[in-house]
């Protein structure tokens, strides 16, 4: 019940331009939170679970409202009645008119998403956090750098870069000539998604969401004719069979 937001944090979002990126939006807003909540600026021991309970309320309700604002909706308010999943979905979602039915398939599947992106060994972000509490910076400001971090092309951000790279591949056709770019070291080509700094083998999370994917696509009807979908089979088939890649562990 921490979801709802301080109603002046709405007056942020309007100084930027509708076009922005949305880690920008969450790292001013998450940062703005230190604002709102003063008597936290020096946050004792006994306060921190207070204040992780607000981050993960409110945090989703700031991506919802970051997500609004770019296609130019109004927010909607988090619910009460509803989990964090179904929340998070009702406020990506629904609009003043119509109520969002939640698909208990797409649930299922944020559900996962959230549970394996939850905690993941000491990476970029973690690090940014713990180092930036190391000096007894507020837990908002802290976490503001963590998301600073994670818009990184190295770490969260190689999730878009993924999708970039495969709109560059465009087809099936395309693909013996990129896999020969990444192979050229003389290329600055490289496949984006390949390769884990923990995972030398096989990411254990890709097979659960490789297989969600297919229900979620299959649920919205868009497993069948997706090129993007198709190039991505086609190159995860190609890395795990090819011996360039074998050899260095992608």
């Amino acid at each position: 019940h921490h979801s709802l937001v301080n109603e002046r944090l709405h007056y942020l979002f309007q100084t930027f331009c509708s076009s922005s990126h949305p880690m920008a939006i969450m790292l001013a807003a998450v940062g703005s939170l230190s604002a709102f909540y003063p008597d936290l600026l020096n946050c004792k021991e006994a306060d921190y679970k207070l204040t992780a309970i607000r981050m993960i309320a409110k945090i989703p309700t700031i991506a919802a409202m970051s997500y609004k604002y770019s296609i130019g909706q109004p927010f909607i308010y988090p619910d009460n009645s509803l989990d964090f999943t179904e929340n998070f979905l009702h406020m990506m979602f629904a609009t003043p008119c119509t109520k969002y039915k939640v698909n208990p398939i797409i649930k299922n599947a944020l559900n996962k998403i959230f549970i394996l992106h939850a905690d993941h060994e000491q990476n970029a972000s973690t690090s940014t956090v713990r180092i930036a509490g190391s000096s007894g910076a507020n837990p908002f400001a802290c976490i503001s750098t963590g998301i600073a971090s994670l818009w990184g092309p190295a770490h969260g951000g190689a999730n878009e870069a993924v999708i970039n790279m495969l709109k560059e591949i465009g087809s099936s056709e395309n693909i013996p000539k990129y896999i020969a770019k990444a192979k050229d070291k003389n290329d600055p080509f490289r496949l984006i998604g390949f390769g884990h700094r923990v995972y030398k083998n096989y990411d254990p999370r890709a097979a659960v969401l490789k297989e969600t994917c297919k229900e979620v696509l299959k649920e919205l009807g868009q497993l069948e004719n997706n090129p993007l979908l198709q190039i991505a089979i086609e190159l995860e088939a190609i890395a795990l069979k090819d011996e360039y890649f074998i050899e260095r562990k992608l």
